[in-house]
């Protein structure tokens, strides 16, 4: 059997979220299924890490699917001749690309429906793109996978689509993720802080990531507590970063932030185990995987009460209102005056990270997979 996949996100150095998804995923399953060919479409020059085993049959399409309407001639296009010209049984999109232009049993995934919430903070032409084709893309697939619980209804109730038709697999920790000995994380501390505790966020910088509201209640959690303690923000700036770079000039404290842009997994793995907390004041999020690397590294996070991100902390998290820089502040303060509560969060997250797994994920996603094949293919 022939399993085509979209890869395009398959970036060296630049994996995140919806990347990263991708990546564990698919590494698992053509390692579990030699048997099977796995055809992955790269709209670049491709690096050879991503070639995971040699059932893996890499083919770059034109042209590079970074913009609207270049997306249109990839999925229109130039997928749906791939898959003739490779003779695929199955195609799976991990980033909601389907096409409209096939007969092959199509999979997608569909990780949030932000720009439904928060179309102010996307551009005009990805918004009219997603506006345009995503509904299409979800009628016209075999099968859809949601990331969480929320996004299968939020998909269910926008697109009119049934429940049944969705499948839902979670992210997972990549092994990296783990917690440090008290040592170790000193020295994690001495190279980013000068040896004092920090809260910690990571993520691309953008509005929906709610970054103004944070450093907000930061100051406000410094004014109170007279603290030592640093915020340390991992990300890179993503889009409408603007009044992010505004504020990060202009605030009380703000020697007392350090921006470290982009991190390789190793690094962000040792950092995240070395937080004193971690503070995901997320607008909108269709899972929130650093909620989940922090758990497994025995953080406490302190996360939003909105979309996905209640479902994923589970009894492990402190939930805010993202729209209350005083109700960031107040949680940071309990974590940081009342040790017993952390140590109560730590021991909720050790069971609540129980229910995400990528080894999981990737046995529910071939069963998924297969699910879109008549009867006699499926394997």
């Amino acid at each position: 059997m022939r399993i085509a996949v979209n890869t395009r996100l398959f970036l060296k150095g630049k994996l995140e979220g919806i990347g990263w998804f991708a990546h564990e995923l698919l590494s698992r399953m053509v390692l579990q299924h030699p048997e099977h060919e796995f055809i992955f479409f790269f709209d670049r020059p491709y690096h050879k890490d991503f070639i995971f085993a040699p059932n893996v049959t890499p083919v770059v399409l034109k042209p590079q699917a970074r913009h609207p309407a270049l997306y249109i001639l990839w999925t229109e296009l130039a997928i749906p001749h791939a898959l003739k010209k490779y003779k695929a049984d199955l195609y799976f999109s991990p980033d909601g690309l389907g096409s409209l232009n096939t007969k092959v049993p199509t999979c997608i995934t569909i990780h949030d429906l932000a720009y439904k919430h928060y179309p102010q903070f996307i551009d005009k032409l990805h918004k009219w793109h997603y506006a345009r084709y995503l509904p299409k893309f979800a009628k016209a697939a075999k099968k859809i996978v949601a990331v969480s619980e929320y996004t299968k209804q939020d998909v269910v109730q926008q697109f009119d689509i049934t429940p049944e038709k969705i499948d839902v697999i979670y992210n997972g920790a990549i092994t990296n993720y783990a917690p440090l000995s008290f040592a170790e994380k000193q020295k994690v501390k001495e190279q980013y802080t000068g040896g004092e505790e920090f809260f910690l966020f990571t993520g691309a910088l953008h509005p929906r990531k709610n970054i103004i509201n944070l450093l907000k209640a930061f100051v406000q959690f410094k004014r109170r507590q007279k603290s030592s303690i640093k915020l340390i923000v991992v990300g890179r700036m993503a889009w409408q970063f603007k009044e992010i770079v505004e504020a990060k000039e202009r605030m009380p404290y703000k020697d007392d932030v350090i921006w470290t842009g982009y991190l390789e997994v190793a690094e962000l793995a040792n950092l995240t185990a070395s937080a004193y907390a971690m503070v995901y004041p997320s607008l909108f999020e269709g899972f929130g995987i650093p909620i989940l690397e922090a758990m497994t590294c025995d953080v406490p996070v302190i996360v939003s009460n909105t979309s996905s991100m209640p479902e994923v902390a589970g009894d492990a998290g402190l939930l805010v209102d993202p729209t209350s820089p005083e109700d960031i502040a107040a949680k940071m303060m309990m974590v940081y005056k009342d040790e017993v509560l952390r140590n109560k969060m730590i021991a909720a997250a050790r069971i609540q990270k129980e229910k995400f797994s990528w080894d999981i994920s990737a046995e529910k996603l071939w069963q998924t997979l297969m699910s879109c094949l008549p009867e006699g293919q499926q394997k």
